[in-house]
């Protein structure tokens, strides 16, 4: 059957649509003369036709789809009757997708008109499954773009079930509910309470236990959208109070927003990584998620004290916060455009096939006929896939532009006291949400770093809501605001400074994080400005090898005569190292097992120049044990250190003496402020009252005749580390027959076991909290140390380190491999967690702290929070101390 000539006067169709609307014309003689006869329809059928071959196959398929098109002029009604059966359900809800879509396509109904329709359709729907099965007191809850009225072609739709009367009953219900609907939706409910783990229907009083004790906050922005769409009516609507009363009538807190900050940005990272991630309309970087989520997130700040915010859908509430001054006017207006242009780019693409797609097609016909769908006409110098995908590259940089300045250039303007801005009660709502807590030394520090005319002034001005942004996500942003003012306000480096900032906003971004993690990062700069231009490179290069440090190290001190000089100019090298270590370990661009092994290397090179510059005239070695010689230092660990001579006679062992206690003084300082390292060398042979330096023979002597079962165990991790190599060759291999050559007795074991006894039994340092203590606590770092030290012991099995030990035993079939596994990740997570508090504290630090404030700060900088922290370190260190007791005390 020829085509009409209404069909063909709209121009020449792509081959696959013309073979549609023969096929959807053919046979159907009423169909053909009625297409003939009606331009409209005519221009409907083939304007939904090009766009969608999933609607194409619905008219194909059901001769009375067209007479929908037909009627693609006329706004949709509530599409009573309700359906007598799912069959019914299923075809009616295609035919009114289809008057959607070509009301849409067709320019009659916009962007807002459309999803409000689709989740209108949507929850008709659900309303009529709700009555087919009988589901008497069952309310159903939309989430998601369901629930805050936004629905796309191809969304699932995420729902929750809230029910008063039997449970079993009420959950077959909703199960028959979800059965029915699914017939014409995906049907998503793992967004209720414990997810898919959790019951399908719960009461009223039910979530709200939930939502008071276990809700995360990621789950309160979700329930922002949360609205009934069908069901019983009166349990819906005491739903509502009680969602309403759980979102906005609790504090939305920093460490709320940074957790959902965190977890977008890991989304987000996820997107940008993935193949064809810069062609994502939705979750890549300025996409869909950019404005929603910046959206949300203004709302949870500010809407408990205003309840004109409360609003589920985003473009009404994106005006409602220009209005109010809680975004920019201009910002406001970017933002919506571009979310109208990516939303509409993402329909073009769902429609096509009817998937829940949301990225531009990387084929080039299949985007140049997507462009076409959208109004693109092309040209001679661009084809409209060409111009679309211009247009989506600059839509995503202003919203990214716009999302990066969001949160703060409204405060900036409030500081200027601009017309409009926000009030000084909004303003300091917004910082304490993103952890400013002094809303006036915020203000104070920002007009001192703007202040004046210069170039460095301007330049900070610019960008001062980029700099807050970045120092809202370190733990303690007031901490780093006040020591990026000083940094900046400083005359001699202020202008170099911002010069590195305007040449790198990556420097910028690192520097803000390390500032508001550690003042001791933020001296350690202030002193060295230089260091500012390296943190781009900081932890993304390649480690430098031992003999580099040592080389390094050694020249630092050559060309200084007085002894002072060279402890202070190792010192400031030393500083700047473990600077690098710090930065990759926060920044997350090195494992707590990859800083333990560099700060142990630059321990090293430390000690060998220090014994250069002592300048032994006796071969001399010095020796590791504890963390160093397990290469697994932490940042304020004391160093264990044992001193060995390859001389005889009086006069060796007192040039020995003399460079042994030269070293305590060189590394350890005569005073705090000139200290290397706090050095410990009680492992020595007799402790305390021992030499600090012994010979070769004076080793293996002790070693046979004297030395307690607790010493060989302590020597495991022991290993030369700097000094004469004849002398390191010749220990070590005298450690290797003490330690290796006979088993360990059950007099040893039995010893080793009451001292491990007796550490447990004494006091916790003062100020330490025993519940939570990351060395001493039971399950925690010492206890895994000395239980791998003695299996390795007991087996023989040769490795120095915790983790190198644990994976050699678990090779060895020592350790079952989940017992292994347990081990390791109490060991990580203490130490993890106890680097980072000595870096937040400027010091060592053995326990979570007890301080509120000092909890939160270290919870921060771990991306979590101070509950869930805690509950972390009982589960894995209540998991390891099992295993502990089975391995190291032999119980069952």
């Amino acid at each position: 059957m020829d085509l009409p000539d209404t069909v063909t006067d709209l121009g020449p169709l792509p081959g696959w649509a013309t073979g549609a609307v023969d096929r959807i014309l053919d046979g159907r003689p009423a169909s053909h003369d009625r297409v003939a006869a009606d331009p409209s329809l005519a221009a409907a059928l083939v304007t939904v036709v090009r766009a969608s071959r999933m609607l194409t196959e619905l008219l194909v398929a059901d001769e009375g789809a067209l007479e929908v098109l037909g009627a693609s002029d006329q706004a949709p009604d509530r599409w009573d009757p309700l359906p007598a059966d799912p069959e019914t359900l299923l075809r009616q809800q295609r035919r009114t997708m289809l008057h959607l879509a070509a009301r849409d396509l067709l320019g009659i109904a916009d962007l807002v008109e459309t999803t409000a329709c689709l989740s209108d359709l949507a929850g008709w729907v659900l309303d009529t499954a709700v009555e087919l099965v009988d589901a008497e007191g069952l309310a159903v809850i939309g989430m998601g773009k369901l629930g805050a009225h936004e629905l796309n072609y191809a969304s699932d739709i995420d729902l929750m079930f809230v029910g008063e009367g039997d449970g079993t009953r009420l959950a077959r219900a909703a199960r028959r509910v979800v059965e029915a609907t699914a017939r014409c939706y995906r049907v998503d409910t793992a967004l209720r309470p414990e997810g898919r783990d959790g019951a399908l229907v719960r009461t009223v009083g039910s979530y709200l236990a939930y939502w008071d004790r276990w809700a995360e906050p990621w789950e309160f922005q979700a329930l922002m959208k949360a609205s009934v769409v069908g069901g019983d009516p009166t349990v819906g609507g005491a739903f509502d109070e009680a969602a309403t009363n759980a979102v906005w009538h609790r504090p939305f807190g920093p460490d709320d927003l940074r957790s959902v900050r965190a977890m977008k940005a890991r989304t987000e990272a996820a997107v940008d990584n993935r193949a064809g991630g810069d062609r994502d309309l939705k979750l890549g970087q300025g996409g869909i998620r950019d404005v929603e989520f910046s959206v949300q997130l203004l709302q949870l700040v500010h809407g408990q004290a205003d309840p004109a915010l409360r609003i589920q859908a985003t473009l009404p509430a994106l005006g409602e916060l220009g209005r109010a001054g809680y975004i920019d006017a201009d910002d406001a207006r970017g933002l919506d455009e571009a979310y109208r242009f990516l939303r509409r780019a993402e329909h073009a693409v769902q429609l096509a096939d009817g998937r829940q797609v949301h990225s531009l097609p990387d084929d080039q016909g299949e985007l140049d006929r997507i462009a076409r769908v959208l109004g693109y006409g092309g040209g001679p110098e661009a084809t409209p896939g060409e111009q679309l995908d211009k247009d989506r590259k600059r839509y995503r940089a202003s919203v990214r532009s716009i999302h990066e300045r969001l949160y703060f250039r409204p405060l900036l303007e409030a500081f200027a006291e601009v017309p409009g801005a926000l009030t000084p009660v909004t303003a300091a709502a917004r910082l304490g949400a993103f952890g400013f807590t002094d809303a006036n030394r915020t203000r104070a520090a920002v007009r001192e770093l703007t202040s004046g005319l210069n170039r460095t002034s301007r330049l900070m001005a610019q960008m001062l809501p980029l700099i807050l942004d970045w120092l809202s996500t370190s733990p303690d942003p007031d901490q780093g605001l006040l020591g990026l003012r000083t940094l900046v306000t400083d005359r001699a480096r202020g202008s170099r400074i911002t010069a590195m900032f305007r040449e790198s906003p990556e420097t910028a971004r690192r520097l803000c994080i390390l500032l508001g993690t550690s003042s001791w990062l933020g001296d350690t700069v202030s002193h060295d400005p230089d260091l500012v231009a390296r943190l781009p490179r900081i932890g993304r290069e390649a480690p430098p090898e031992r003999s580099e440090l040592a080389e390094s190290a050694r020249r630092t001190i050559d060309w200084r005569a007085e002894p002072t000089d060279r402890q202070g100019g190792l010192r400031r090298w030393k500083d700047r190292q473990v600077l690098a270590v710090a930065v990759a370990e926060i920044l997350d661009d090195a494992s707590v097992a990859e800083s333990g092994q560099r700060l142990a290397t630059i321990a090293e090179a430390t000690l060998e120049a220090a014994l250069g510059a002592v300048e032994a005239a006796v071969p001399f070695a010095i020796v590791a044990a504890g963390r160093l010689g397990g290469h697994e230092l932490a940042y304020h660990s004391d160093l264990d250190l044992l001193f060995v001579h390859g001389g005889s006679g009086a006069d060796d062992e007192g040039e020995a003496k003399r460079v042994s206690s030269a070293l305590m003084r060189f590394v350890g300082g005569s005073t705090p402020a000139e200290r290397l390292y706090e050095v410990d060398p009680d492992l020595r042979p007799e402790g305390r009252q021992g030499p600090l330096a012994r010979s070769l023979s004076g080793f293996d002597a002790y070693w046979q005749r004297w030395s307690a079962p607790w010493e060989r165990l302590a020597m495991v991790r022991a290993r030369p580390v700097a000094g004469d190599p004849g002398v390191a060759d010749a220990w070590a291999e005298l450690l290797d027959q003490h330690l290796w050559g006979s088993p360990v007795s059950e007099h040893e074991l039995r010893e080793i076991r009451m001292v491990k006894a007796r550490m447990e039994s004494e006091r916790i340092p003062a100020g330490e909290d025993p519940r939570f203590h990351l060395k001493l606590g039971r399950g925690a770092l010492a206890d895994i140390e000395l239980c791998v030290q003695l299996l390795q012991l007991q087996h023989r099995v040769r490795a120095h380190g915790t983790e190198t030990g644990i994976e050699a035993l678990e090779a060895d079939g020592v350790l079952p491999p989940d017992d292994a596994a347990i081990l390791l990740e109490s060991y990580e997570f203490c130490e993890r967690v106890r680097n980072r508090w000595h870096l937040l504290r400027n010091g060592p630090g053995d326990s979570l702290p007890p301080d509120p404030d000092a909890l939160r700060h270290l919870a921060r900088s771990l991306d979590t929070s101070p509950t869930r922290l805690r509950d972390e370190y009982l589960r894995v260190t209540r998991r390891a101390r099992v295993v502990v007791e089975r391995e190291f005390y032999g119980e069952a």
